[in-house]
């Protein structure tokens, strides 16, 4: 069964695309098990793949589609992980129409340095790509969800302690789970000793 499928992604992107010299392109082909062909002017990716075992079109579709919200094609090519999903987050939703807001947004989420993403990224262990108008979260579902509430409340307003704060919460009760999963104990049993 062949597959054909069109991704528009910004001009600027289609650089990542092809990579230097066409070998991110080909390595992503070899990958993904598909053809691509990059149309540089228009900023359109045709995927093709004539035998649909031989590879996975949907997540190749996907994987092209991070690259164009911002993502390199070593971090977007998680996303053929299975349980790996892609979010984006509007900012317009929280800035409105004014640039001002919008570049102010950024900034929170970003953070001095890269401080803000770099944290959401460790506590998380997603990946955060802010591009343009929009922030991408990459990761399995259950993280990228975490991670992408906490652009949420960074965009509208929460404080970055508070937000941090939320996520070590997180990270601490998904430890102390996979502990307890690990033991044959339940959660609910806890109370800070270990009964036999």
């Amino acid at each position: 069964m062949s597959f054909e499928r069109t991704v528009r992604i910004p001009l600027e992107r289609v650089g990542a695309v092809i990579g230097k010299e066409g070998g991110s392109k080909k390595l992503l082909e070899a990958e993904l098990g598909v053809k691509l062909s990059v149309d540089s002017k228009e900023g359109l990716v045709s995927l093709k793949c004539e035998d649909a075992a031989g590879g996975d079109p949907f997540g190749a579709t996907r994987v092209i589609e991070a690259i164009g919200r911002g993502f390199s094609p070593q971090r977007a090519r998680r996303l053929m992980e299975e349980g790996t999903v892609l979010e984006v987050i509007d900012l317009r939703d929280y800035a409105g129409r004014s640039a001002n807001s919008l570049e102010r947004i950024r900034g929170r989420i970003i953070g001095i340095n890269g401080k803000s993403r770099r944290v959401i990224e460790e506590l998380t262990h997603c990946y955060v790509s802010v591009y343009g108008r929009t922030v991408s979260v990459l990761g399995d579902a259950s993280e990228a969800q975490l991670a992408a509430e906490a652009v949420k409340s960074l965009a509208s307003g929460s404080q970055h302690k508070t937000v941090y704060n939320s996520l070590q919460r997180a990270r601490t009760r998904r430890k102390l789970e996979r502990m307890f999963l690990w033991e044959g104990t339940s959660p609910e049993n806890f109370d800070g000793s270990r009964r036999s």
